[in-house]
C-alpha cells in the first residue's frame, strides 16, 4: 500500500531502517546524540497514544508547536497527525498577542512549548486562550516549582501513552493507517505583510507531491544530511525536515543553540541546504568583514582570487567552456581561497543550496557561485507547499527563478502580470477565512500576487508583489525590492526600505548592521553608545554613502537613490515592521514612518523623531533622536 501520509511514511521508513540507521541527531551539552529510525518511530507512538488517552484525535483537534528545533517538535507534529489532528507551528520569537492570535485562531486544544520562556508566555496570555486544554514542555529547566494542573512535561505525555498502549494493543496502527492524503496536515503561517498572517491548510497530499517533485529534480539519498536550523513554522524548513526527509530518509541534524547554527553546520557538513535570503547575506556579510580585517597579504590574494571565481561562474551561467588558462586561475583560487572559504562556512559538502521566501540580490547569488558554491533560486509560497518552480543544475540565471517543478502549472495574466499557479501542492484554502481563499483560488489556480514573466529561455523572473511595483515620473517600471537587494549586498547595511512611485524620485531608509559597523568603527577609533549613536556619525554615513554611490552607478538614471538617512532604530518584527521571515511589511512601514518619508521628499536635511518600540514581553519605551538626510550627487 503507498503511503498517503506523513506518519505512514514514517512506518515506513522504521520498517525498512530500523534501529540500523540515523533519522536525528540533535547536539546536547556539547555531544551529538543520535535517534534511529526505530526510536523515531517510538517516540511518535507513544506521545500520539498520549494524546489520545486526553481526548485528542478528531480532524478539527489541533496542536500548536513553540520552540526551536528539536526531535520533540517533530514528534509532536507526526503525534498529532498520526492520531487523525494537524499541527500548527509559531516562531519562537512571537509576541504575546501574535502567539495569543494564532493559538485561538487554529482552535488548538493543546499547545507544546519548549521551555520555561515559552510557557512564561502562555500563563501571561492563559485567560486568552479558549479551548486550550493542556501545555506540554520538553525542556524542564526552571519549571519544578510550577503548579498549574494543565502544565505536562512531554515525559509524561509519553508514559500515558505507553499505559494506554497496553489497554489498546494495535490502535497506533489502526489510527494511521486510517489517515489519508486529503487530510490537513498543517496550518501553516504566510508571511503577514499585511497583518496577522493567514494560516494556510496544506494536506499530506499537497507536501509529499511537492516533495516528490521536488526529489525527481535534484535527488537526494537516505545517505545524505540535512541541518535543520531554520524555525519549523517557516514552509521552508516543513518541506525539507518533514515532507522530503520521510520520503528519501536523509538525516535531520538539530544544532544545539541558535548561536552555535555556524559552527555546527561546519561539524556536519551538510549535502543540502535551503535558507531564506537573510542567510545567505549575512554570510557575505561575514566573510566581506573577515576579509577587511586579516593582513594586507591576505587580502590581496583574496582580491586576485574572487575574480576568478567570478569568470568560472560566468562561465557556466553562460554554458561556455572555460579556457585552459582560466582553468589554471581557478584551480588556484580555489586551493588559496575559495575552497577555505567554503569549509569554513560548512559549504564544502553542499552538491546543492537553495534560497527562497524572498528574491536574493545577484550579487549576492554571483558570489557564492564565485566560490563554487551551487546555490539555485525557488519560487514559491506557502499557499503552494513551498516551492514551484526551480534551478535546474547547469541551467541557471541569476536573474531569474527558473523553470517549474514537474505538475506545476504557471502562467502570467496577461492584462496584470500577476503569476498564477497550478499544482497538486496548493492548499485547499485558509483556515476559518473563506473570503481570503476566494481571492487567491479562481477556478484551480493561485493568485499570487506577485508580478513577473517568461524570458526566453522559459526562465520565470519576478519583479515583486505586484502591488509594490512602482511607476517613476518618467513612465519606467522599478522594484524596489531589487535596488534593496542591492543595497544589502554591503556589509554595513543589514536592511533597507526604498520608496518612489508616486514621488518625484527615489529615496531609501536604511538600518546599518550593528555588529559590523560596530567593528569598523572600533578600528576606527570612533567611540559610541547605542544603535542610534552609531547610526548617525558622520563618519559612518559617510561609509554607506559610498556603497550607495556604488549601487547607483548600476542602476538607470531614473532609478537612482537621490536622498537616504540611517534610520534610528533596527526594523523590528516584534515592532509589526518585518514578517517573522524578515521580509517588510511594506504597508504598515508606510504609515508608521509617513513623516519620515516627507522629509526625504522635503528641503530640510535633518528631522526630529520619537517612536515607540515594543519588547516581547510587551513592555514598549520611547526613543528620540535627531536624524540626518543625506542629498546623494546624481550624475548623467
Amino acid at each position: 500500500m503507498t503511503a498517503e501520509t506523513l506518519p505512514q511514511l514514517l512506518i515506513e521508513r522504521a520498517q525498512a531502517y530500523g534501529d540500523r540507521k540515523i533519522a536525528l541527531r540533535e547536539k546536547e551539552f556539547g555531544i551529538w546524540r543520535s535517534v534511529t529510525w526505530a526510536e523515531y518511530l517510538r517516540h511518535v507512538q507513544q506521545f500520539c497514544l498520549g494524546l489520545i488517552s486526553m481526548g485528542f484525535g478528531g480532524a478539527a483537534d489541533t496542536v500548536a508547536i513553540i520552540g526551536d528545533n528539536r526531535p520533540e517538535w517533530a514528534y509532536a507534529e507526526l503525534a498529532a497527525q498520526a492520531a487523525g489532528g494537524k499541527s500548527v507551528g509559531i516562531y519562537q520569537d512571537s509576541i504575546v498577542a501574535e502567539v495569543a492570535y494564532i493559538i485561538t485562531h487554529s482552535d488548538c486544544k493543546f499547545v507544546v512549548v519548549e521551555d520555561q520562556e515559552q510557557v512564561d508566555k502562555l500563563l501571561e496570555m492563559w485567560d486568552q486562550l479558549q479551548g486550550v486544554e493542556r501545555v506540554i514542555y520538553y525542556d524542564p529547566k526552571g519549571l519544578r516549582n510550577y503548579t498549574e494542573p494543565f502544565l505536562l512535561s512531554f515525559e509524561e505525555v509519553e508514559a500515558m501513552g505507553q499505559a494506554y498502549e497496553q489497554a489498546h494493543p494495535g490502535l497506533f496502527a489502526q489510527r494511521v493507517a486510517a489517515g489519508r492524503g486529503e487530510d490537513v496536515a498543517i496550518l501553516s503561517t504566510t508571511s503577514g505583510t499585511t497583518g496577522y498572517p493567514k494560516l494556510a491548510r496544506l494536506t499530506h497530499a499537497n507536501l509529499l507531491s511537492m516533495g516528490r517533485n521536488l526529489m525527481q529534480v535534484d535527488p537526494l539519498t537516505a545517505a545524505d544530511e540535512f541541518v535543520s536550523f531554520l524555525p519549523l513554522a517557516w514552509i521552508g524548513e516543513q518541506m525539507m525536515s518533514m515532507a522530503c526527509s520521510l520520503q528519501v530518509g536523509f538525516t535531520l541534524n538539530f544544532p544545539e543553540e541558535p548561536e552555535t547554527v555556524q559552527e555546527n553546520i561546519r561539524e556536519i557538513g551538510p549535502h543540502v541546504m535551503f535558507s531564506p535570503p537573510r542567510i545567505w547575506e549575512n554570510l557575505v556579510s561575514q566573510v566581506q568583514v573577515k576579509m577587511e580585517d586579516t593582513s594586507r597579504f591576505k587580502r590581496r590574494i583574496y582580491d586576485w582570487a574572487l575574480p576568478q571565481g567570478y569568470a568560472m561562474a560566468e562561465a557556466r551561467f553562460h554554458g561556455k567552456q572555460p579556457g585552459r588558462g582560466l582553468k589554471l586561475r581557478y584551480a588556484l583560487a580555489n586551493a588559496l581561497v575559495l575552497a577555505m572559504i567554503k569549509d569554513h562556512l560548512g559549504l564544502r559538502h553542499l552538491r546543492r543550496a537553495y534560497t527562497g521566501g524572498a528574491a536574493l540580490g545577484p550579487d549576492v547569488f554571483r558570489f557564492f557561485h564565485a566560490l563554487g558554491v551551487n546555490l539555485k533560486q525557488i519560487y514559491g509560497q506557502t499557499e503552494v507547499s513551498g516551492i514551484a518552480v526551480l534551478h535546474r543544475d547547469g541551467d541557471i540565471n541569476f536573474q531569474s527563478v527558473g523553470t517549474p517543478l514537474p505538475q506545476t502549472d504557471v502562467r502570467i495574466d496577461p492584462n496584470t502580470g500577476e503569476i498564477q499557479v497550478r499544482s497538486p501542492a496548493v492548499f485547499l484554502g485558509y483556515h476559518r477565512n473563506p473570503q481570503a481563499t476566494a481571492e487567491v483560488l479562481v477556478d484551480g489556480w493561485l493568485h499570487t500576487g506577485d508580478a513577473g514573466y517568461f524570458d526566453e529561455a522559459g526562465h520565470l523572473i519576478v519583479i515583486d508583489r505586484a502591488k509594490d511595483v512602482m511607476t517613476l515620473p518618467d513612465g519606467s517600471k522599478f522594484s524596489p525590492q531589487f535596488i534593496e537587494n542591492k543595497l544589502k549586498f554591503s556589509p554595513y547595511i543589514k536592511e533597507a526600505v526604498v520608496f518612489g512611485g508616486d514621488w518625484p524620485y527615489v529615496t531609501t531608509m536604511i538600518n546599518i548592521d550593528m555588529a559590523n559597523v560596530g567593528k569598523w568603527a572600533e578600528t576606527k577609533q570612533i567611540a559610541y553608545t547605542t544603535y542610534t549613536d552609531l547610526a548617525q556619525k558622520p563618519q559612518v554615513y559617510e561609509l554607506i554613502r559610498k556603497h550607495v554611490q556604488q549601487v547607483n552607478a548600476d542602476l538607470p538614471l531614473s532609478a537612482r537613490i537621490r536622498r537616504f538617512l540611517l534610520l534610528h532604530k533596527e526594523l523590528d518584527a516584534d515592532d509589526a515592521e518585518l514578517t517573522r521571515t524578515r521580509k517588510v511589511r511594506r504597508g504598515f512601514i508606510a504609515q508608521r514612518y509617513a513623516h519620515i518619508i516627507a522629509a526625504l521628499y522635503g528641503e530640510s536635511d535633518s528631522l526630529h523623531v520619537e517612536t515607540t518600540i515594543t519588547y516581547q514581553d510587551g513592555r514598549t519605551a520611547t526613543l528620540q533622536t535627531q536624524l540626518r538626510i543625506q542629498e546623494m550627487a546624481i550624475d548623467g
